[in-house]
């Protein structure tokens, strides 16, 4: 296969998924293939504020993360 050829048929996926989420999307038409490309991504409205994890918590979370890691690499030890 050419470049060309594998650009051509990944955009022609790209066209038929874009067909695929306008029409579950509830849009009822599908969208065409220039369309596409000028689609942009509107901001969210109404950001929620930045939560915010006290240090004794990141600790918590850290140990627990350690602890599934260590009995990860045990469990991959043990199959060797």
């Amino acid at each position: 296969m050419t470049i060309d050829s594998i650009l051509a048929q990944i955009d022609s996926e790209i066209a038929r998924l874009t067909q695929v989420r306008a029409l579950l999307s509830g849009s009822g038409k599908p969208a065409t293939k220039t369309a596409t490309k000028t689609v942009t991504v509107a901001p969210k409205a109404g950001r929620r504020k930045k939560r915010v994890l006290s240090a004794e918590a990141r600790k918590r979370i850290a140990e627990a993360q350690r602890k599934r890691w260590a009995a990860q690499k045990a469990k991959t030890a043990k199959a060797k």
